[in-house]
């Protein structure tokens, strides 16, 4: 059974960080891409980082570059997504997704987790 669990998430001040994580079973992790996705209240889901099978390749939303960093640990079969100088558009929830593609596209998803939500406010 394949499970995509995020965790990490909560209330942050704006400016603040939160660090996201991804844990993965049921499929082989390290042959997959993975991706954060985030959708806020009345807003499409959007994109929000991308990473290749083994890391040396990323892709970024332009709203969160400089800002966030997706990174993966295949032995833990973990993803993560350090989130730094937070700004409350950054309010979300945020999904994990896998996908065979390396691509930015959601057609090429093929698991999706739960979500866990991000709130960054004063």
């Amino acid at each position: 059974q394949v499970q995509l669990v995020e965790s990490g998430g909560g209330l942050v001040q704006p400016g603040g960080s939160l660090r996201l994580s991804c844990a993965a079973s049921g499929f082989t992790f390290s042959s997959y891409a993975m991706r954060w996705y985030r959708q806020a209240p009345g807003k499409e889901r959007e994109l929000v980082a991308v990473i290749s099978r083994f890391g040396s390749n990323t892709i970024y939303a332009e709203s969160v570059k400089g800002r966030f960093s997706i990174s993966r640990d295949n032995a833990k079969s973990t993803v993560y997504l350090q989130m730094n100088s937070l700004k409350p558009e950054d309010t979300a929830r945020y999904y994990c997704a896998a996908g065979a593609r390396f691509s930015g596209s959601v057609r090429d998803i093929d698991y999706w987790g739960q979500g866990t939500q991000v709130t960054v406010s004063s």
